[in-house]
């Protein structure tokens, strides 16, 4: 079967106001592709991801993401674009004064679902998949800060979305941790979505089959990592 492309860019450019940061640009990210955004501060990984969901305007070049051109995108579309996505920061950005099932139930009505079974149905789907199926009734504060950021990721995943951006998401934790969210997002891509996480911790990515994409002196290159699992 042909992989289904996600993103696709050709031939890109991309400015942040009248500043160069990335030239030819060509990336095509596929269902199940599991990505490592890597560079340096200031290489332009934080610009890449934001022309993805359109808080960077494309000016030149071909970009796609899902069923979105990137060239052509209006104001009013982009918040379309975002839903068609899931987006993981790296200071999880819950709400302190509600538990974790509002959270969700926050960010479900902010894009547009309705019904309360319907709702605390996927609640509870979500949670489940992040392994906090016993966990939506607490608040934030009571949370480590890995459960935080699955709190984080089961909030991308509310609208089921193909491609997961997740900008930075173990830059806050401890090393054990970040393995612990690492596999979640593998295992995430592993179920046909893609996922791209820009990181600096190049220490874990060795140790999962996947596509590298570097930012690099204005440009981009990428390679693959294949994993064996033979013993």
């Amino acid at each position: 079967m042909a992989e289904e492309s996600i993103v696709e860019l050709k031939d890109v450019t991309i400015y942040q106001g009248d500043h160069l940061v990335l030239n030819d640009v060509n990336v095509q990210i596929n269902k199940g592709d599991f990505v490592y955004l890597i560079g340096k501060t200031g290489s332009g990984k934080s610009s890449l991801l934001k022309t993805l969901y359109g808080a960077v305007e494309l000016k030149n070049g071909e970009g796609r993401v899902n069923s979105y051109d990137l060239r052509k995108l209006k104001r009013k579309q982009v918040p379309y674009l975002r839903r068609s996505m899931g987006i993981v920061f790296q200071d999880f950005e819950l709400l302190p004064d509600r538990n974790v099932h509002d959270n969700l139930w926050f960010a479900l009505r902010a894009t547009g679902w309705k019904g309360k079974d319907k709702m605390n149905q996927r609640i509870q789907e979500v949670l489940e998949k992040v392994g906090l199926g016993t966990k939506g009734y607490k608040m934030p504060h009571e949370l480590s800060g890995g459960e935080q950021q699955r709190v984080a990721v089961a909030r991308a995943l509310l609208n089921d979305p193909d491609l997961i951006l997740a900008d930075e998401p173990t830059g806050n934790l401890d090393p054990g941790t970040t393995e612990e969210i690492l596999n979640l997002l593998y295992q995430i891509s592993q179920n046909g979505r893609a996922v791209i996480m820009a990181t600096h911790d190049y220490k874990h990515m060795k140790k999962l089959s996947s596509h590298i994409i570097r930012c690099e002196n204005s440009t981009v290159s990428s390679e693959e990592v294949v994993v064996s699992t033979e013993e």
